[in-house]
């Protein structure tokens, strides 16, 4: 494998292995990157948070070795607990933050997990058996991809908000510290592909003197401990609940994770031509990637992990630092499962203080949007079309006036499915899907007179 250290740009494609050292270092920012969402989500839904990690962590070099064996290409996705699944899966576990909802609530949470990786396999054969990109392209076009990631990105800045105003100038002091390295260590060799972690450290050192930092919970954790793992209830006569309350969300994760593989593609193969080495396209993976997508989730639902998909922010951070290397991953991967397993480890990644969460989670979130709007300029859409402007007009006013203006659910609920209102981001998908759907089996005069035109030639 090439490492990339020995061209002119610095930078990892995703075959690309770094050294040892290097390898670890970089995985760590990844568990970084990944940690406090992947472990808040756990946090707000009930589950045991070492199963989390540990699953999440598994999930991830699976998805890898198997995306390197069926296509000879790593797809370089870091697969951890997705905000979206949040309020579906309280609606089973009605769980108190921060403390473990029981088994029999998880285990029936579960079923509706192994589901939604269902759904995401059999979406993912459908593309690959339809003609692949273009095909998703017409029912998922990057109008409606684009316009999620923009709403995730959004939506999440009210998380990212909270965690920062427990010290503002901690926060803001991360934020702007974490900022500079990233613009002015870029092109200082290995150093400016550390800039999260190293703003990490100095948000560490800024919240020092505010008594943010408490060790004692290192000192008291066990040095090991086996996390609690659960099987799903498959048995339970509220499992179709569960199925119904859950499985539905994937149609929010889809073009989220259709959205994630188009960003990461079209960076990958911007540094590529920079290095002078090959494109890889791995936007024509699309198919492949949500099989994986759903095989992790159906590995997380297996074991009492929480419904995840590929991860926003570690896209974030590998755009920042240029570093899309698959071994990299699959290292963070390792690591999050001895996170699971090694009780100092994970209360010593656990001491970094919640405001510098904040202000690291208000780069990543945002740069999470941003992709969105990259994704669209990349694919060249016309926001002067109006059937453009009326899918990602009700995208961005459902998702982001739904998630942060009403807490996360429309006031429409279902009795029995979603008593507390239909979840915003899974609905502002859907509608962008119908509406666009509307234009594919209806389309213009204009649309209809070039097919006849091309016809005839």
């Amino acid at each position: 494998m090439a490492d990339s250290s020995k061209t002119s740009v610095m930078g990892y494609l995703p075959q690309d292995v770094p050294p040892p050292g290097r390898l670890i270092l970089l995985g760590f920012q990844h568990v970084l990157t990944m940690f406090p969402a992947t472990v808040l989500v756990a946090l707000l839904v009930g589950f045991d948070v070492g199963v989390v990690l540990t699953v999440t962590g598994v999930a991830t070099i699976v998805a890898l070795v198997l995306s390197r064996a069926i296509t000879g290409k790593y797809i370089p996705l870091y697969y951890g607990s997705s905000f979206s699944y949040i309020a579906a899966t309280l609606a089973i576990t009605h769980a108190n933050f921060a403390t473990y909802a029981g088994d029999e609530f998880v285990r029936i949470a579960q079923v509706g997990i192994v589901a939604t990786g269902l759904v995401n396999i059999i979406v993912g054969f459908l593309i690959r058996a339809g003609g692949g990109k273009a095909t998703l392209d017409k029912y998922l076009p990057p109008i409606v991809t684009g316009s999620v990631a923009v709403v995730i990105g959004i939506a999440l800045a009210a998380a990212a908000l909270d965690m920062a105003k427990d010290n503002w100038i901690i926060s803001i002091g991360t934020l702007l510290v974490t900022i500079l390295f990233s613009v002015y260590l870029q092109g200082r060799g290995f150093v400016g592909m550390l800039p999260i972690l190293l703003g990490a450290i100095a948000g560490y050192l800024i919240a020092l003197p505010f008594g943010k930092v408490d060790f004692s919970s290192v000192a008291t954790a066990p040095l090991f401990s086996v996390p609690h793992f659960t099987l799903p209830a498959f048995g339970d006569p509220r499992a179709f609940q569960s199925v119904a309350a859950i499985a539905v969300i994937a149609i929010a994760t889809i073009p989220e994770s259709t959205a994630h593989l188009y960003q990461i593609s079209l960076y990958v193969d911007k540094l590529a031509e920079k290095m002078g080495r090959d494109k890889l396209h791995l936007s024509e993976l699309i198919g492949i990637n949500l099989v994986l997508d759903g095989l992790g989730d159906m590995i997380n639902g297996m074991f009492g992990s929480t419904a995840g998909t590929n991860y926003g922010e570690n896209n974030s951070l590998m755009v920042i630092t240029r570093n899309y290397s698959g071994p990299v991953l699959m290292a963070a991967g390792a690591i999050a499962v001895l996170l699971g397993f090694i009780g100092k480890l994970g209360a010593l990644v656990a001491t970094v203080p919640l405001a510098v969460s904040g202000g690291l989670a208000i780069y990543l979130f945002g740069v999470i949007g941003m992709q969105g709007v990259a994704l669209m300029m990349a694919e060249k859409v016309d926001l002067y079309d109006p059937r453009a402007l009326a899918i990602g007009a009700t995208i961005l006013v459902v998702g982001i006036g739904g998630h942060i203006g009403m807490g996360g659910n429309l006031p429409i609920p279902i009795p029995g499915i979603f008593p507390d209102g239909l979840p915003a981001i899974a609905s502002a998908a859907v509608l962008g899907i119908l509406i666009n759907l509307i234009f594919v089996l209806f389309p213009t005069k204009a649309e209809e007179d070039a097919v006849a035109t091309a016809a005839a030639d």
